[in-house]
């Protein structure tokens, strides 16, 4: 078995899998770039409400979280 691959009931392993796939391809610079510096912004909770990646001083893209009312994560987007 790769390390890809789970079997059906060991559904956290497989869902860690999938979250560390979707969040590296969403975090990854543009071809030819790379990120120096990472700025914060939080909502009122102290939950993360936005995540800034930069080379120098120009914005590669911003990630946006959305939480659930139980404080679980139930969004992450990119622009």
């Amino acid at each position: 078995m790769s390390e890809a691959e789970y079997p059906w009931s060991q559904y956290e392993k497989a869902y860690k899998r999938i979250h560390d796939a979707v969040l590296s391809q969403l975090t990854s610079a543009p071809f030819g770039k790379h990120v120096t510096k990472v700025s914060f912004e939080w909502n009122n909770d102290g939950s993360v409400k936005t995540a800034k990646a930069y080379e120098g001083d120009a914005l590669l893209f911003t990630l946006t979280f959305a939480w659930n009312v139980d404080g679980t994560l139930s969004e992450v987007s990119r622009s």
